[in-house]
């Protein structure tokens, strides 16, 4: 656990998660560098994920690098927050998590 895991941290792990807005994230790794709970990732972005995209976000992808922020470790976000404030292109917001 990171030392810093309880500044700022407005619910426990788990019950809160970041949710990724891929018609809107650039993959810039703001999020990344901020997550105390080590929650994002940059990565490219899956054929799944952008085989749907309409044809100005594929263009947006390709022009950086076709990189993208997922959360492989949603399940440990404490909803502190810095994610959301982070991002340049206000992509990521907090959700409930699914049960």
């Amino acid at each position: 656990m990171n030392k810093n895991s309880t500044t700022g941290c407005k619910q426990p792990a788990g019950v809160i998660v970041p949710v990724v807005n891929l018609k809107r994230c650039e993959g810039k790794g703001d999020c990344l560098d901020v997550c105390p709970e080590n929650v994002f990732t940059i990565r490219r972005i899956d054929d799944a994920d952008y085989a749907p995209l309409g044809l100005l976000n594929k263009l947006k992808l390709r022009v950086h690098g076709m990189q993208v922020a997922y959360t492989p470790n949603a399940e440990a976000c404490r909803a502190c927050g810095l994610c959301v404030t982070a991002c340049p292109e206000k992509a990521i917001t907090l959700a409930r998590a699914v049960a």
